[in-house]
């Protein structure tokens, strides 16, 4: 069996199950062709409505949403987050993204919740947890969350938004299902992916963007793309084999029934 690796496409899968896989550098038009499609195979219905677009203030800010605008954006604890070369490679996003002045919306909610304490503890070695959270990935704990719809509240402005103009808005993380209404009721379009794209989706904004012809932003006089900031095979594996630990994995895990601070401090009666 031969594979040439030029023939390997960035992939995510949505907007509404699990098995509907659409490459990266289609999805501007895919999106939009859900956008019109009937209902039920992968389409919205929708009808003309494909220019929406709503005005709200978020923070003092004003800001647009419209179809296909992020709204949530999530690397939970799903199995490639056992994986620490893409849990690396989105903190090396995240570090050159804020290098270069990039940042995530602050409307988008964003979280980061791991399956092991071990990645928050070579997250930190790396020195990426900081930059993750510099673009609003905080840990937000361990275990399953927006996947199976614990992403929580939108803040009510964006709500408001998105409810007076019918968006089809959208999440992208890095979970493993994504049927509609599973995790969020107003994130009608729902995209799989790994960590470091749902990093680079939250950098755009939204999911009909076009990583290669569309720049992220500006960094002084020139324009930024995904590319750029983008870590290689070999720095991410440089970086994993050096930070990542037996050690790590043992004193997570040997620590893993003693609980918390907090958990053993709860008064409970006996019985």
């Amino acid at each position: 069996m031969e594979l040439d690796l030029a023939t390997v496409d960035a992939c995510v899968s949505g907007p509404k199950r699990p098995h509907d896989k659409v490459a990266v550098s289609n999805m501007p038009a895919d999106f939009q062709s859900c956008l019109t499609s009937p209902v039920g195979f992968k389409g919205f219905n929708v009808g003309d409505t494909l220019t929406n677009e709503k005005e709200f203030t978020f923070e003092g800010e004003n800001y647009k949403l419209k179809h296909g605008s992020v709204v949530i954006a999530a690397i939970t604890s799903c199995t490639n987050t056992s994986n620490p070369e893409v849990m690396i490679a989105a903190g090396l996003i995240c570090k050159y993204a804020t290098e270069k002045g990039l940042k995530v919306p602050p409307y988008i909610k964003t979280s980061l919740a791991p399956g092991s304490g071990v990645v928050t503890k070579y997250l930190e070695v790396s020195e990426t947890l900081s930059f993750l959270e510099a673009q609003g990935f905080h840990l937000a704990g361990y275990g399953c969350t927006t996947c199976i719809g614990n992403s929580g509240e939108l803040d009510e402005a964006v709500t408001t938004a998105i409810q007076e103009s019918d968006l089809v808005t959208a999440a992208v993380l890095s979970g493993n299902r994504n049927f509609e209404g599973r995790v969020h009721p107003l994130t009608r379009a729902n995209y799989l992916a790994s960590p470091p794209l749902v990093v680079a989706y939250a950098l755009a904004g939204r999911v009909d963007f076009d990583f290669e012809t569309e720049p992220l932003g500006r960094h002084g006089d020139t324009d930024v793309f995904l590319r750029d900031i983008w870590p290689s095979r070999a720095e991410v594996k440089a970086l994993c084999e050096t930070v990542i630990k037996p050690e790590m994995f043992r004193e997570c895990y040997e620590a893993i029934s003693k609980g918390t601070d907090r958990w053993n401090q709860l008064q409970v009666e006996e019985g």
